[in-house]
């Protein structure tokens, strides 16, 4: 047994150890470093700080939740799903790291956003407020036009018939004189179509009265006015069965006149919207599916309406009123409207918002700007480098060279801290900077309690290393007990606290984790690896002055 109270073997076994730990300590800090380098190549830079409203600047709403009409609907479970879906909302368009909350006092409930980086107050209100009203509605009744205004109606497409008929260029006379808002840019063409997708009467004339570029000699009534017809082509699809390629020229009728009728069916049934295109015209179509109460509902609304139009409305505009064949049981729906497919993508991604299930009203408004933001950033930073100056500062006039190796320490905790920030990601707000700075303090009081303790130790006579080992094992305890003790404070604010508290707990329970991982590891080890019996007799690079001898 040597000096310092090993057996041989047992130290080489020990300083094997000390060796791995200290390799495994430097290799985690430099990974630790490359995450929190701003320029590191490759994985290591796909980590950044994301910084809250007050240091990134952005925006600050608070809307009021109308809960008047929500009868017997359970109130909290409405606000749950407001509050994720404004939230869905804004991950999908783009902005970073939002925070949205749930506030309420009795029946006052409020939501509150902050979205760092957006300053625009317009666009951060038109993110949250913009909802896209789709519903499906059946027609109720149609209301007659006067008979004058009828045969006025029926003479103009006459007379237009007539022009089409003499050999006028049908596609310049679909854009003059046309109705049909979805075919009459294209002058009138209506592109390929397999029977049952309109009114039966056209269906009737286009295939199985005209030959390939005829022009209907009468004109054809329907429920949405009279029509002018041309059959440009005709052939057989991939699954056997004929399409037409047609075009027309709509007078209507009755189209201010049809009254439709909500059905219950609406945005909210829909599971998801996805992007499809026609497979013989390559037309952008928008495919919905509906959740399971959507599905029982589409599937009544279908087997009730066979053989009848169904009008998909989008923003109170009917976007599509396709006649109904069968039943369909399977949950999932089509709407065509001669989209572009940039206009088709922006309704995939306004339906896959989700309708607000609660209204909303804004009631307050404040914007951050990212000059603000800097100048607390920068304070912050200013801060943080004070606090460690003075803390080595401290550690070093009191502690000498355990001094010097707990700097060292807290240079890899607060390396460490910072990867573990970007790697959850934490939000850092001026509150988190404050619990960040808070528990760097809390890192050098483990270390003043482990060197107390050493001293103490040294004092009492005892040899360097066998104080060393001691200081840390005795005052494991003190250090276990205070750090546990705030850590549960920190769950109780997390817990309960608003955003701005949040910031500051889980800051500092991060903190604190790692600053007991560096105190007892990082420090005891960087101390054994130093120690030696050199330093037996330069106490004085341990801070204590004078040892008594084993008589006093």
């Amino acid at each position: 047994m040597n000096k310092y109270g090993h057996l041989s073997s047992k130290g080489q076994i020990t300083t094997t150890k000390v060796r791995i730990t200290a390799l495994f300590i430097f290799v985690l800090t430099i990974l630790a470093a490359l995450i929190v380098y701003p320029k590191s190549p490759g994985w290591f830079s796909n980590f950044k700080v994301h910084l809250g409203l007050d240091l990134q600047g952005g925006t600050h709403l608070i809307y009021q939740a109308d809960i008047s009409d929500l009868g017997d609907v359970n109130i909290e479970d409405s606000i749950s799903a407001l509050r994720d879906v404004i939230e869905r909302r804004v991950n999908n368009y783009g902005v970073s790291e939002p925070v949205v909350q749930t506030n309420y006092s009795g029946d006052n409930y409020r939501i509150i956003v902050e979205l760092a980086g957006v300053t625009d107050i317009k666009e951060a209100i038109s993110i949250i407020d913009k909802t896209p009203l789709l519903d499906f509605r059946i027609q109720e009744e149609v209301s007659n036009d006067s008979e004058n205004q009828i045969n006025e109606i029926k003479q103009e497409a006459q007379a237009v018939l007539e022009r089409a008929l003499a050999g006028e260029d049908f596609a310049a006379l679909a854009k003059e004189y046309s109705q049909d808002p979805g075919s009459a840019e294209q002058g009138g063409d209506l592109s390929w179509v397999t029977k049952g997708i309109f009114v039966p009467e056209f269906d009737t004339v286009i295939f199985d009265q005209l030959k390939v570029g005829e022009i209907a000699p009468e004109l054809v009534e329907s429920q949405f006015g009279y029509h002018i017809i041309k059959k440009i082509d005709e052939r057989l699809n991939d699954q056997g069965k004929i399409e037409v390629h047609a075009a027309h020229i709509l007078f209507a009728k009755a189209d201010a006149d049809i009254i439709w009728k909500q059905t219950g069916l609406d945005g909210k049934d829909v599971q998801k919207a996805q992007l499809t295109f026609a497979p013989n015209t390559q037309e952008p179509l928008v495919i919905l599916d509906f959740n399971e109460e959507g599905k029982d509902l589409f599937a009544q609304l279908t087997t009730d309406n066979v053989g009848k139009p169904i009008g998909i409305f989008l923003d109170n505009a009917l976007r599509s009123s396709p006649i109904v064949q069968e039943p369909i049981k399977d949950g999932s729906a089509q709407i065509s409207g001669n989209f572009t497919i940039e206009e088709a993508k922006q309704l995939i991604k306004d339906l896959n918002l989700g309708a607000l299930p609660v209204p909303i009203k804004l009631i307050s408004q404040q914007t951050v700007g990212a000059s603000l933001g800097e100048v607390s950033v920068q304070k912050s930073l200013l801060a943080g480098i004070i606090g460690l100056i003075a803390a080595a500062l401290f550690m070093l006039l009191f502690y000498r060279l355990p001094g010097l190796i707990s700097i060292i320490a807290l240079a890899i905790y607060t390396i460490i801290s910072l990867a573990i920030f970007e790697i959850i990601p934490v939000t850092m707000t001026l509150a988190g900077v404050a619990g960040f700075i808070l528990s760097i303090g809390m890192a050098v009081d483990a270390n003043v309690l482990i060197f107390e303790r050493t001293k103490e130790e040294l004092y009492q006579g005892r040899s360097l290393n066998s104080s060393i080992e001691n200081g840390f094992l005795r005052a494991w305890s003190s250090i276990r007990d205070s750090n546990i003790s705030s850590i549960i404070t920190c769950l109780i604010l997390a817990w309960f606290g608003t955003s701005i508290i949040k910031g500051f707990a889980i800051t500092l329970a991060i903190g604190i984790m790692i600053s007991m991982f560096s105190a007892i590891t990082i420090t005891r080890t960087l101390l054994r690896l130093i120690v030696n019996k050199k330093l037996e007799d330069k106490l004085y690079l341990f801070g204590v002055r004078k040892m008594k001898s084993k008589e006093e």
